[in-house]
């Protein structure tokens, strides 16, 4: 079945190019991120920090969120019709942006296409093996997620002597997915959902579902001053940095790009969340906002 997909453009400039062989037309050439719904915003937004130059395209499946729950399978499946969607527009490399994808489909993604692809996983473990200093690492994420082992695997890679403790938090995703991340009741949901992990003792805290970095101040506030909490984004928009860079292309020049936005369920409320949660990123030029069917 093919995907009803709305989709929201931010309008900017071009700036990186690509020549279509025999046609003299110039057209950008894009990072492909995907996710869930709205949590690979958190993704978007560090990229668009730290590589301003860089055009984004986003699709943010809404319809079929939380993907949590979902069999290997299933999410496998998603992520591949999401994949297949994306390539039409030729991106030069693909950002699986969800936690719960990435464990299920990543290895199955990067055989299927040519380009580049990249995952959160192991760039959040990364970050936060570098920050632990009692290697006692806590990790929060989906049933999905937290079921793969993915997380426990990708830190003792890295450090085998890491003490890795781990919790599924399913009632956070809805939090965001309905704009609740910034209400009084998320603190309260956020403490209930935490209360297994708090006390073992971790000093670094995984946010191992791009969706939670939305709730980063209850988490905190629930968790206290003595745990570092990890988000995956900045360390993924490094990677992605390194990987364009080693590949030549990165963007060039000094204008801004154009971004697009797709969702595959209520367009309204993922226009709302983007505005929210990008801010300065989307004020620095004008944007133009469509919403239409494909």
């Amino acid at each position: 079945m093919g995907l009803k997909v709305r989709y929201i453009l931010f309008s900017a400039y071009i700036s990186y190019t690509k020549q279509v062989e025999g046609s003299g037309v110039f057209v950008q050439q894009a990072i492909a991120i995907l996710d869930s719904g709205v949590g690979g915003l958190t993704v978007v937004k560090e990229v668009m920090r730290q590589l301003p130059r860089e055009k984004i395209i986003y699709f943010g499946d809404t319809a079929r969120a939380p993907y949590g729950p979902r069999s290997t399978e299933e999410v496998t499946l998603f992520t591949e019709q999401i994949v297949d969607y994306l390539i039409q527009f030729n991106p030069k490399m693909i950002v699986i942006a969800c936690n719960t994808a990435t464990a299920a489909a990543l290895d199955y993604i990067s055989a299927k296409v040519s380009i580049p692809v990249i995952g959160v996983i192991h760039p959040g473990a990364r970050a936060a093996i570098s920050a632990t200093k009692s290697g006692h690492v806590g990790v929060i994420g989906t049933i999905g997620t937290i079921g793969s082992g993915a997380y426990t695997n990708a830190l003792k890679q890295l450090s085998p002597f890491v003490e890795v403790v781990s919790q599924a938090c399913p009632a956070l995703v809805p939090l965001v997915e309905q704009g609740m991340f910034r209400s009084e009741k998320s603190y309260e949901i956020v403490e209930q959902a935490l209360e297994g992990i708090k006390d073992n003792n971790i000093d670094t805290l995984i946010l191992g579902c791009t969706h939670y970095p939305f709730l980063v101040e209850p988490i905190g506030e629930t968790m206290g001053p003595g745990v570092k909490l990890i988000s995956s984004a900045d360390e993924t928009a490094r990677e992605i940095s390194t990987i364009l860079y080693d590949k030549g292309k990165l963007s060039i020049g000094d204008e801004s790009p154009i971004h697009q936005f797709f969702c595959s369920g209520d367009a309204e409320m993922f226009q709302r969340i983007a505005r929210d949660w990008l801010g300065e990123q989307i004020k620095r030029t004008p944007v133009v906002w469509q919403v239409s069917t494909l």
